[in-house]
């Protein structure tokens, strides 16, 4: 198996579609504005797509089931940036709301920002600290997961 890409299934096509080629400046590989279905680029040309939530219910016929409500998010979407202090300072000022603010996590080896889309959908932007910032914890797992 190969994974292909990350699909959101969305009800605002056109909101989600500008956010994140407006917002985060994300590259569309397929589709446009008008349409049910894209496809963006993050590191991988079809990594991450949106997709007319009506049209997915359609197809595997749960269109009568209600789309979820405040609940706890079941996944997120995690984007490596070479800078999240810098990603962070420029989606600002594009108009993103964040979270919280970029902040370290030694015990996950990065520092780290959240957000979420238009349509609730939760995003991390992390950048990887270096081993000196690890936690002890962090840095024994490490070891005893080497490729």
């Amino acid at each position: 198996m190969e994974l292909n890409c990350i699909r959101l299934l969305v009800e605002n096509f056109d909101n989600c579609f500008r956010f994140y080629t407006e917002k985060l400046g994300l590259t569309a590989t397929w589709g446009k504005l008008g349409e049910t279905y894209a496809s963006f680029d993050v590191g991988m040309p079809w990594g991450l797509s949106i997709f007319n939530s009506n049209a997915m219910a359609s197809a595997i016929g749960n269109i009568d089931k209600p789309l979820p409500l405040d609940c706890r998010e079941k996944s997120v979407i995690v984007l490596k940036v070479d800078n999240v202090d810098e990603i962070f300072t420029q989606l600002s000022k594009r108009g993103v709301m964040f979270i919280n603010q970029p902040t370290d996590m030694p015990g996950w080896g990065i520092r780290v920002v959240h957000l979420r889309d238009p349509e609730n959908n939760l995003l991390e932007l992390f950048t990887e600290l270096p081993k000196d910032k690890w936690d002890d914890d962090l840095l024994e797992d490490s070891n005893k997961y080497k490729k």
